[in-house]
């Protein structure tokens, strides 16, 4: 199935002794470090750091509520001035552009702790926000935030009712038929909206020097977010429903207001919180406020309590994840770590899989069930527990960890992965990452949707990952599953041959993960759709023999940008050249020499840029974990592969 190295191996391959040497010592050294990160319960957890925007709105919330933390919210303000960008504002990522929302809640935020207007950065800060058309060009959850604070009125913010908790199935709007992300921020929000609420702001800081029209006066609040006829159409509705809202009857706005709560606390999901992530606990913990829940009340105490896990402290500084990720760096440190030549009844592998293998989800059915009633559950979620909302990914990346640490001790708990993955598969051959066909894509076009990220269809990466599960287990390729997933992959390649990453940044990400699909299910890897990629990968190498990609690249025009190699970067690209039995080749060589080369403490190479993406163009992630368990992997591949004289490897991913 996977051939041997050509016999044309380039002379930089064979290495000297010496380099032979380092590659072991450095293998060595992050295998140990990488244990040596693994709690005593089996599992590995990372940081994983977002934008300004998050501990931003965590200072915001302690204001919402009147329960202001000085000492802690000086960490934060400590953090927001660090990551400042050069331009005055906040970018979306690492040494990115100018972002206004960012800007503004992170200017806001500063403020409510007491930094002076006239401070220097928050000078900088001021000019960059007017110099982009101010305050009011901010997003519409931005935008919604200052409603709360009364700083716009709530005419800057889309036509936000609870009654849309009653609206049926058949509606063109149904709360199922959004992504699991905006369902769970948007239920509470939609209670925060209808009542409009005010937030306590004891200091009563305001922000109207970041108008270039007083708020009161601007009347250019809501545009069309995609400039379609339809968004066109959207805007008009919002104004009628505007002009009827005072008729809207108070017991249907009760009732509505009743489900809402019910689906907010059938989902608080104890300490892990809401939907797992900030902005729906965030929501959560005001919405309770709102309705008169007092601080000790049982379910807004548990609100408030799985928000204080997401900080990170450090000496004098501070920052807030947007969730935790446990699930997924376990799985993917149990991937290298096994690549780097543990066995599977070794005490870290094992510890690992039994870890993962409680954390498997076999008796709540969640939303997902909107669409597969019928399908089982039997799937990974990312965080420690969030039980209603697995996903594919993980599942299937767990899954082939397991499988690959003990197929038969295992078997039940993968078997119970491959029939819900298989369930799971939306209608054109692909995956989404937690629902299934979930393509509304009209839903795109309403005003609340400027962020762009409403949806969770079909893209190539969760789907390569469930192609290499399924093939790594024994699904053949003409299994009619993969025939469809197959198709379906092949279409999605880009032009120039590389594929799109929606959940790592970005195409380097998408083409590791296609070709290791395509190894998986013994594609014909000499055919032109994998050379194709071969060649874009090879083109996109960088001098020192790394390979980078900037976050920039999820805006079209801006589709080859880089700033640097990255650890994280260099190790994908070399991962999908092997996958595409390129072992042999003088660009791997090159990667593997600027991977042993690059900065490293122990196991965990340097890496500021980021690596990842929650939403395209909106909001971008770090995870911590990626520049220590992809090169790792990276290099004890290569090791593995020249060392068995194989062209390329045998496992799922």
């Amino acid at each position: 199935m996977h051939g041997t190295l050509p016999a044309s191996t380039p002379k930089a391959v064979a290495q000297a002794p010496l380099e032979r040497e380092v590659l072991e010592r450095v293998l060595d050294e992050s295998r140990s470090w990488l244990a040596g990160r693994q709690a005593a319960d089996g599992h590995w957890l990372f940081e994983l750091e977002a934008d300004a925007t998050i501990p931003a709105e965590f200072i915001l919330l302690n204001h919402y509520l009147g329960e202001i933390d000085d000492a802690l919210e000086a960490k934060l303000a400590v953090y927001l001035r660090r990551i400042q960008g050069a331009h005055g504002g906040w970018p979306l990522f690492h040494d990115g552009d100018f972002n206004i929302s960012a800007s503004v809640k992170a200017y806001y935020a500063l403020k409510l702790v007491g930094d002076a207007t006239d401070a220097p950065h928050m000078r900088r800060a001021r000019a960059a926000i007017l110099a982009h058309g101010g305050a009011a060009k901010a997003n519409v959850f931005t935008r919604i935030a200052l409603a709360m604070f009364e700083q716009v009125p709530w005419r800057a913010t889309p036509l936000i009712r609870v009654e849309a908790m009653l609206l049926p199935k058949w509606a063109p709007f149904h709360i199922d038929k959004v992504s699991y992300w905006s369902r769970t921020v948007m239920v509470p929000l939609f209670v925060l909206a209808t009542l409009k609420v005010r937030a306590r702001n004891p200091r009563r800081v305001d922000i109207r020097e970041l108008f270039v029209v007083p708020p009161e006066a601007e009347r250019n609040y809501l545009v069309n977010p995609t400039g379609h006829w339809i968004g066109d159409a959207m805007l008009v509705l919002d104004r009628i429903g505007r002009f009827l809202e005072p008729l809207f009857p108070k017991w249907l706005e009760n009732k509505a207001t009743a489900r809402a709560m019910t689906f907010v606390r059938e989902r608080l999901n104890g300490e892990d919180g809401l939907g797992g992530i900030f902005p729906a606990m965030a929501n959560a913990v005001m919405a309770f406020d709102a309705l008169g829940l007092s601080r000790d009340h049982p379910d807004a105490a548990t609100a408030r309590d799985a928000i204080a896990k997401l900080l990170v402290h450090r000496e004098g500084i501070g920052y807030c994840q947007p969730c935790v990720s446990p699930v997924w760096d376990t799985g993917l440190a149990l991937h290298a770590m096994m690549e780097a030549g543990l066995a599977g009844d070794s005490g870290v592998v094992a510890a690992a899989s039994r870890w993962l293998v409680e954390r498997q989800i076999l008796d709540v059915k969640g939303d997902w069930t909107s669409t597969r009633p019928d399908v089982r559950p039997g799937g990974w979620a990312f965080q420690y527990r969030n039980d209603r909302y697995p996903d594919v990914d993980d599942t299937a990346v767990v899954a082939m960890a397991l499988h690959r640490a003990d197929a038969e001790k295992y078997r039940d708990s993968i078997a119970c992965a491959a029939e819900w993955v298989v369930g799971m598969q939306s209608a054109n051959g692909g995956w989404g990452a937690f629902d299934a066909d979930n393509t509304h894509y009209m839903l795109n076009h309403i005003p609340f949707a400027d962020h762009g990220a409403l949806l969770d269809p079909p893209t190539a990466d969760v789907s390569a990952r469930c192609i290499g599960f399924l093939a790594q287990i024994g699904y053949a390729r003409t299994h009619p599953v993969m025939v469809r997933a197959l198709d379906y992959l092949r279409r999605e390649q880009e032009p120039d041959g590389s594929w799109f990453g929606r959940w790592g940044a970005n195409y380097i990400y998408g083409t590791w993960s296609a070709l290791a699909a395509f190894n998986a299910a013994d594609e014909d890897m000499t055919a032109p759709h994998i050379r194709k990629a071969v060649a874009w990968l090879k083109s996109r190498q960088r001098a020192d023999g790394g390979w980078g990609e900037d976050c920039a690249t999820y805006w079209t025009e801006r589709k080859t940008e880089v700033k640097a190699s990255t650890p994280s970067h260099t190790a994908w690209a070399t991962l999908g050249l092997m996958a595409a039995g390129e072992a042999g080749c003088a660009n791997i060589a090159g990667g593997i020499r600027y991977l042993l080369a690059a900065p490293r403490a122990g196991g965990h190479w340097t890496e500021e840029l980021y690596n990842a993406v929650g939403f395209p163009r909106v909001f971008f992630l770090r995870y911590h974990g990626y520049s220590a368990y992809f090169p790792l992997w990276a290099l004890a591949r290569y090791r593995n592969l020249v060392a068995a004289n194989r062209a390329r490897p045998v496992h799922g991913i």
